[in-house]
């Protein structure tokens, strides 16, 4: 079990500094089984409802470590409490191959929205057949015929509110459902910060609400994505070769422009750039985010 940086709860000041930092330097072969030790998985899990990460000194420790040494880190911390998350989007394949390789068995959390492409279900079946994926499928609980009849197509109303109530229904009450039921503590996300303005503000270990999100591809440009999908033999989504840069459900993905400044313009009609999952879920935090078109 790795050695943590932690700040406890009742103390007002001080942090349990380790012995030895964490070998960041493992090979695959030397990594520990996360998931089979279960006394180890007991005593973390304990670890965390008592104590806090130090952020800021886990951050510096890792600044330097590239993606594998990052998703190591996240695999001896948090043992069964890691899950990850996919949208089996244009570069999904990319986080997918490279958690698994390192943590065959995590659950991969899929939002279905019900409004998805074909193409995304046909791509999300073809990676978790290639890479034997541990994917776990959620949906809301108001099924897209009852929410438009309650609501209409939120879509298309141009509003920004009328997407957050979308995302809220369709993304975030799920994700938060999954969650809460995986047990989850750590949460491996493929975001980077060339992506929106929100994310570059991220660090490789952050906190969202309760749980501890690792982001680690944060550093990586497109070229990077781009050469471990050729050195690896992964494939894009289909909807990479019509122009996408960024696919999410069908109404509101489109193709890059010449007029666009940003691929992520793309996406919610121009509107905002986060669907929901990765911001913060407190009301003033995200309505202040959405004014600024994050």
């Amino acid at each position: 079990m790795p050695q943590l940086n932690l700040i406890a709860h009742d103390q007002v000041e001080g942090v349990v500094t380790p012995q030895e930092q964490f070998p960041y330097n493992l090979k695959e072969t030397e990594l520990k089984k996360p998931y089979q030790d279960e006394e180890s998985d007991q005593l973390t899990s304990a670890i965390l409802e008592k104590y806090e990460l130090d952020l800021e000194v886990i951050n510096q420790q890792l600044a330097n470590s590239k993606a594998p040494q990052v998703v190591e880190y996240a695999a001896q911390t948090f043992g069964k409490g890691l899950v990850m998350s996919t949208s089996f989007g244009i570069q999904s394949a990319v986080m997918l191959h490279l958690v698994t390789r390192i943590i065959p068995e995590i659950p991969v959390i899929w939002i279905d929205t019900g409004y998805l492409p074909p193409e995304t279900y046909k791509f999300a079946e073809q990676l978790t057949e290639r890479l034997q994926l541990n994917l776990k499928v959620y949906q809301s609980p108001i099924s897209p015929a009852r929410m438009e009849a309650l609501y209409g197509r939120l879509w298309e109303q141009n509003d920004v509110e009328a997407f957050n109530r979308y995302d809220q229904m369709r993304k975030v009450e799920p994700m938060q459902r999954a969650l809460k039921e995986l047990n989850a503590t750590a949460w491996l996300a493929g975001l980077r910060r060339d992506q929106t303005n929100h994310r570059k503000s991220l660090q490789v270990v952050n906190q969202q609400e309760k749980l501890y999100k690792l982001l680690p591809i944060l550093r990586w440009t497109a070229k990077d994505v781009y050469e471990y999908l050729q050195a690896n033999d992964l494939p894009y989504h289909p909807f990479f070769d019509l122009g996408y840069t960024t696919v999410g459900d069908w109404h509101s993905s489109r193709p890059l422009t010449l007029d666009d400044e940003h691929e992520r313009d793309t996406r919610f009609n121009g509107l905002k750039q986060e669907c929901g999952l990765h911001l913060p879920q407190t009301t003033g935090e995200a309505e202040s985010l959405d004014s600024s078109s994050l």
